[in-house]
């Protein structure tokens, strides 16, 4: 997929560079607010833990993101499928053509045939996403930053894969409080490539105080 967004200026480098001590700042923001975070929700992983094993399998899914420099990690959620899933899905994709041109386009489906009836409830509410704070106390992720891609999905950034690869990941980001799945590829890949060359620490502060809003009213999710 060719971006029909705005090219890439390699000057832009030189305006995307975090100070010393904004890199700084946002390590501390990280590690503090993902460790008050993890504490404060304990009870509540402990309960979506005994409701995700009960559908058999890992309560934990792993799956392998592109992180900064293009280092892989296992980016961490709450399993939310069914067991054979892979198969499963290209199974449903042959028999709707629809769903597969969803699929395509987007990496995502309204209606994923492969989700359990709690990982339903805990994608609609983002609350799968919640043992990615584990990944940010790891360091392979941030609060605040452009979503995790796949290595095969970063080929849909083209010339703003640097970008992307500049930074860390996030949990939220720009394109998680403008729209989520109700916005085109395309329009993600821009959102990802301002938040790098616009970010800052207040940047940061006020996505992380509008993603609960934005969570609450599911704007996006499915």
């Amino acid at each position: 997929m060719q971006s029909r967004m705005a090219n890439y200026c390699p000057a832009d480098k030189a305006n995307i560079r975090r100070t010393p001590l904004g890199a700084l700042t946002k390590s501390i923001m990280d590690i503090v607010v993902a460790s008050l975070a993890l504490l404060v929700l304990s009870p509540l992983f402990v309960l979506i833990a005994i409701l995700v094993a009960t559908n058999g399998g890992s309560v934990l899914y792993r799956h392998p993101r592109v992180g900064k420099n293009g280092k892989m990690f296992n980016c961490l959620k709450f399993s939310t499928m069914i067991m054979g899933a892979t198969e499963c899905l290209e199974e449903y994709l042959s028999y709707h053509p629809d769903a597969r041109d969803e699929w395509e386009s987007s990496r995502k489906l309204t209606f994923d045939p492969r989700t359990t009836a709690i990982g339903r409830l805990l994608r609609r509410t983002s609350l799968d996403e919640l043992p990615q704070l584990f990944n940010v106390l790891a360091g392979d992720m941030s609060l605040v930053g452009p979503r995790p891609v796949t290595q095969p999905e970063l080929a849909y950034y083209g010339d703003k894969a640097d970008l992307y690869r500049s930074v860390r990941p996030g949990i939220t980001g720009l394109w998680q409080v403008s729209g989520r799945n109700d916005v085109s590829y395309d329009q993600r890949v821009a959102l990802d490539a301002r938040y790098v060359r616009e970010q800052s620490f207040w940047r940061d502060v006020a996505i992380l105080l509008r993603t609960p809003r934005v969570v609450l009213a599911r704007t996006g999710a499915h």
